[in-house]
C-alpha cells in the first residue's frame, strides 16, 4: 500500500498536537475499518513516539446488528466491558468512516434511545481522557457531496491540516470578550434568540479535541435562554437526516420543535430525557478551510461564519448543570451565501454576515487564519 505523507502529518497531529501524547501511555485508537490507512499511520505513530497501541475495530454493518441484537443484559455486559477499558487508557482517539447516514434507519427509536441512555457515563468518561475525533473521507461521503472519491479525499484531508496554533493565538481576544460577556443575541432568518453566558468559561478548540477543528464554545446558562432559532445546515440523527430544525425556547427549554422530516422521530430525540430539551453549548465556528456543509456534523459545526447551539450535554470544560444522553450539534450559518445573520455581545453587534466587525476579532476572520 502506498503510504500518503498528508495521512503521516495528519497522524503526527493526532498523536503529538491534539493527544499530546507522552512516552508510555496506552493510547486507545476506536476506528471504524474503513480508515485502515490512517488507523496504521496513528499505530506507526504511537510506536516511534514511545506510545502504546491499542485498536478497537468497528464496522457500520456489525455496528447495526449489535444495535438490533440489545438486551438489557447485554448492554449491562458492554457497559462493563467498556467502562473497564477505559480505566486502562490515556489517551483515545476515534476515527469514523461511514458511507451512510441511514445505516441503521432500522433500529428501533428505543433501542436507540436505551443505548444513548446507559453509555452516557462511558461518553463522560472518554471526555475525561486525552481526546480527539476525527471523521475520514469515504465514498458515501464524497456521494453525499457530489464529488468523485479523489476530490472530496483532498478536501477533507486539506481543511484537516490547517495552521492551529495561529487559530489558537487569534482565538485568545475571543475568548477574553466572551468570559466577560453577559448576553447573546442571535438574529437571522427565523431567528431571534437570547441567552446569557455569564460565569461560564469560552473554551478554544484549535486542534486539540477534534479534526477538523476551529470552533471557540461555552454554554448557556441552563435557564436563560428565550427566543427561536432555525438551523440552515442539514444535520443527522438517529438514521435521518432533518432539515430546517427550528427550536422555540421559554426560560431555557425547548417547547416547540419543527423540521422538515419526521415529526414523531424529532420529538423522540428531544423526550430522551429532561436534559435533551436544555441547551449544553453555543459555539462559534472559524476554520477557513470549511465553507460549506459536507453533512458531516464534525465538519459543518466548524464553518467559518457559523454558529452551532446544542440541545443536551454540556461540557466540563465549560459546565451549567445540563446533563443528558444526546448532544446534538445544530449549526446556523450566518454567511450572506445561507442568508447572513448577526451576533451581539451585551448589545454590541460583534459579528455580520459571518464576519468578525470589531477589530480585536478580525484575527480571525478567514483571510487571517489560511
Amino acid at each position: 500500500m502506498l503510504r500518503d505523507p498528508r495521512l503521516t502529518k495528519l497522524a503526527e497531529t493526532l498523536v503529538s498536537y491534539s493527544v499530546a501524547m507522552q512516552p508510555g501511555e496506552n493510547v486507545m485508537i476506536s476506528a471504524t475499518i474503513k480508515a485502515k490507512p490512517l488507523i496504521l499511520e496513528l499505530m506507526k505513530t504511537i510506536r516511534r513516539l514511545g506510545g502504546n497501541p491499542i485498536v478497537e475495530l468497528s464496522d457500520d454493518e456489525i455496528t447495526r446488528e449489535t444495535a438490533l441484537s440489545t438486551t438489557e443484559k447485554a448492554l449491562d455486559r458492554q457497559y462493563r466491558w467498556m467502562d473497564w477499558k477505559l480505566d486502562d487508557v490515556d489517551c483515545y482517539i476515534a476515527i469514523r468512516a461511514s458511507d451512510s447516514d441511514y445505516v441503521q434507519a432500522d433500529v428501533p427509536q428505543a433501542i436507540k434511545t436505551a443505548i444513548a441512555k446507559k453509555m452516557n457515563p462511558i461518553t463522560a468518561k472518554r471526555l475525561s481522557k486525552k481526546w480527539v475525533l476525527l471523521n475520514y473521507p469515504t465514498e458515501g461521503g464524497a456521494h453525499k457531496n457530489r464529488m468523485s472519491l479523489e476530490a472530496y479525499y483532498d478536501y477533507i484531508i486539506g481543511v484537516s491540516t490547517v495552521d492551529y496554533s495561529r487559530m489558537n493565538e487569534a482565538f485568545k481576544p475571543l475568548k477574553t470578550l466572551m468570559e466577560k460577556t453577559d448576553r447573546v443575541r442571535l438574529v437571522a432568518k427565523g431567528t431571534d434568540l437570547s441567552f446569557s453566558i455569564k460565569g461560564i468559561p469560552a473554551v478554544p478548540c484549535a486542534g486539540e479535541y477534534n479534526i477538523p477543528d476551529g470552533e471557540i464554545f461555552t454554554a448557556p446558562v441552563r435557564d436563560s435562554v428565550n427566543g427561536k432559532i432555525t438551523y440552515n445546515a442539514p444535520s443527522a440523527q438517529r438514521g435521518t437526516v432533518f432539515t430546517n430544525v427550528s427550536l422555540t425556547f421559554e426560560n431555557g427549554r425547548i417547547v416547540d420543535a419543527v423540521a422538515d422530516q419526521e415529526n414523531d422521530l424529532l420529538q423522540s430525540v428531544f423526550n430522551t430525557d429532561e436534559g435533551a430539551r436544555y441547551v449544553g453549548e453555543f459555539a462559534i465556528g472559524v476554520n477557513p478551510l470549511v465553507i460549506k456543509p459536507v453533512g458531516d456534523t464534525l465538519y459543518d459545526e466548524k464553518i467559518a461564519g457559523s454558529i452551532h447551539f446544542t440541545p443536551g450535554r454540556c461540557y466540563t470544560e465549560a459546565p451549567n448543570g445540563n446533563d443528558s444522553a444526546i448532544h446534538w450539534d445544530l449549526v446556523l450559518i450566518m454567511t450572506p451565501e445561507y442568508g447572513g445573520g448577526e451576533v451581539w455581545f451585551d448589545g454590541r453587534l460583534i459579528r455580520k454576515d459571518g464576519r468578525f466587525i470589531v477589530p480585536e476579532l478580525d484575527g480571525l476572520n478567514p483571510e487571517h487564519l489560511k
